[in-house]
């Protein structure tokens, strides 16, 4: 008879429910694990995120607050100075588009909003605009307010901390060795800076990466391995959709099985934090989209920045046909 040669997937969800950190061998097994075996993997990277997150799924909105206009060469990015992608551009968004996005984030049953701005950082008078903005939405809505403005100073932080902002987000989009490969106008360390600037500020820290801009499995292993050092409250996994006119325009999408073994991954090597399916999922997982919640707690609903989301009542369809709950803001 045959001797089945399937890994103890089971030994994976116990040391991630014990917070034991894998091996780096152990890891690498995860993203190569055969296409057989994939449930398997699902389902023990469910057991992990229902010890720790029942099957409630967070769901957050973006709006696009501040568009092109940027002086980084993100290789990845349609609103980077090296791009020529048709998009939308323009300066920040007043006080009323900003409110009535986060009107729309609650009807849309998200229950953090998060205001995304293009360029590298932010001006005294964008950061102004920002605050006046999150203080009204903080006095008039149930929403958490994330936001994501690039690098900031440490009086930067803490003004929009004060002003009610609950979490900022900067990802790390790569690994350290693959960064100059997509962007050279900053470092991987003003990454980290940033994010730790945010932590000193008492703000909640926001990290995560694109995959499928070239890099090795190796380096998406050093991924999962950064933010958890990083220690990330929320880590979103962006999966590339690769936008004509972008230096990134010629790279394939992720397969689906695999985008699903990159978010078992970081579940298992981030157990208790939140992993968001973000940018590109339905260009990457198409059908197999319901299978990513197995893994991760948490997905944007709506557009992203320059492209296109799934519509909403198909995410909230999918969620109840799961049997999992949208989890509602409790501030």
């Amino acid at each position: 008879m045959e001797q089945s040669t399937c890994l103890d997937w089971k030994g994976y969800s116990r040391k991630a429910i014990s917070k034991e950190v894998l091996t780096h061998e152990e890891a690498m097994k995860v993203l190569q694990a055969p296409d057989d075996e994939l449930l398997l993997v699902m389902n023990e990277a469910f057991r992990v995120r229902k010890h720790f997150f029942g099957k409630k799924v967070k769901l957050n909105m973006i709006i696009n607050a501040k568009s092109g206009l940027c002086p980084e060469d993100c290789g990845y990015c349609s609103q980077s100075i090296v791009s020529n992608a048709p998009v939308s551009k323009y300066t920040m968004l007043d006080k009323e588009t900003l409110l009535a996005g986060a009107r729309e984030a609650m009807n849309r049953k998200a229950g953090t909003y998060c205001i995304v701005a293009s360029g590298r950082g932010p001006t005294e008078k964008e950061l102004g605009q920002v605050i006046e903005a999150v203080k009204e939405i903080r006095e008039t809505m149930p929403l958490k307010i994330c936001a994501c403005l690039g690098i900031l100073s440490d009086e930067q932080a803490t003004r929009l901390k004060d002003s009610g902002v609950h979490r900022y987000n900067h990802n790390l989009n790569t690994s350290r060795n693959h960064y100059e490969a997509i962007t050279t106008t900053h470092t991987y360390d003003q990454r980290i800076q940033t994010v730790d600037t945010v932590k000193r500020a008492g703000m909640s820290p926001c990290a995560g990466v694109i995959i499928g801009m070239g890099e090795s499995d190796e380096e998406i292993v050093e991924m999962a391995f950064a933010l958890r050092n990083l220690d990330a409250d929320s880590i979103p996994i962006n999966f590339l959709n690769a936008i004509p006119g972008t230096p990134l325009e010629d790279k394939g999408r992720t397969p689906a099985m695999k985008a699903l073994r990159v978010l078992a991954l970081f579940r298992f090597i981030c157990p208790d934090k939140e992993i968001r399916v973000a940018g590109g999922r339905e260009v990457n997982l198409r059908t197999l989209q319901p299978l990513s919640l197995y893994a991760a707690n948490s997905l944007f609903v709506g557009d992203y920045l320059t492209t296109p989301g799934q519509e909403i009542t198909t995410d909230h369809q999918m969620i109840e046909d799961l049997g999992f709950e949208i989890e509602l803001c409790a501030l």
